[in-house]
């Protein structure tokens, strides 16, 4: 399985969500039930919430970091993602390098390395839609 990329993109593999996320991956899920299918969206290996300016998704780094995660790491004298990666949908790439993320400049989607690209899960945008209409009452 894939996740659809857009923006920005900050990637987590579920495994390290199981591991240091307070409370695991159903807490996890729980914090974001608002976002789920609207700008958080997960496939079988990974979990992605998304920004659409840096300023937001320094807010995003930040919170991860608070919650143990290390976000990035040097490794070889080269500052590498380690527990996230950000990944920039609209410019194709991540920045820094990503040993477990493998990416579809084709389809703008990422995978697990190791797995295969398979069905891309993204937006629901009949969510999108519910979601917008309870976070952003239109006048």
């Amino acid at each position: 399985m894939a996740i659809m990329t857009e923006f920005l993109d900050l990637i987590v593999p579920i495994t390290v969500i199981e591991e240091k996320y307070p409370g695991g991956w159903e807490r996890c899920l729980k914090d974001h039930s608002t976002a789920l299918n609207a700008r958080v969206w997960f496939d079988s290996y990974l979990f992605r919430d998304g920004a659409m300016n840096h300023e937001s998704m320094k807010g995003l780094l930040d919170e991860w970091w608070k919650l143990g995660f290390e976000c990035y790491a040097e490794k070889d004298g080269i500052m590498c993602w380690k527990d996230v990666c950000v990944y920039e949908g609209m410019q194709g790439g991540s920045g820094m390098p990503c040993e477990w993320l493998a990416e579809d400049l084709v389809t703008h989607s990422v995978f697990l390395k190791g797995t295969g690209p398979g069905d891309i899960i993204g937006r629901d945008w009949d969510m999108l839609d519910d979601w917008e209409e309870l976070s952003f009452p239109r006048l």
